[in-house]
């Protein structure tokens, strides 16, 4: 099964220079927990709800002064839309994330897969697997010693 199958479509998109708050609303309005960022018709970030509250109102910043770009995730790892479902279970195991933009061939955003989206649509197993890889705390989440 394609990712395209099972994706969710009509992401809203995020600016980089809007506040956080804004996100934030826009993430309750549609409730989501993830927003790609854009700019120039170019992905160049994600925000996450955790995004918000780690990077940014742990720290004491204001999040009606403090933009998206100041607590965006700037490396964005994506799949495509053609590639297989148990491919994006299997990347979003490795890399410990629950979301990741999907964009067709020319790498323009056409949605998102979740473990929500992989649950709901899919195999059982594809989303187990990629929950329980995705669970593991890493030595990062430990504080452990590298």
């Amino acid at each position: 099964m394609q990712i395209r199958t099972v994706m969710t479509r009509n992401v809203d998109m995020a600016d980089p220079d809007m506040t956080l708050d804004k996100a934030a609303r826009l993430m309750a309005e549609a409730d989501v927990g993830l927003l790609p960022v854009s700019e120039d018709e170019r992905l160049v970030g994600m925000i996450t709800d955790r995004d918000i509250a780690v990077r940014a109102v742990a720290r004491g910043k204001d999040p009606s002064r403090t933009t998206i770009r100041e607590a965006m995730t700037d490396h964005v790892l994506y799949c495509y839309e053609d590639e297989s479902v148990d491919t994006a279970a299997e990347n979003m195991a490795k890399l410990q994330i629950r979301r990741m933009p999907v964009v067709n061939r020319e790498k323009r955003l056409v949605g998102v897969i979740s473990l929500a989206d992989i649950a709901r649509k899919c195999d059982s197993k594809q989303a187990s697997y990629a929950l329980r890889h995705i669970a593991e705390p890493t030595r990062e989440s430990l504080h452990l010693p590298h």
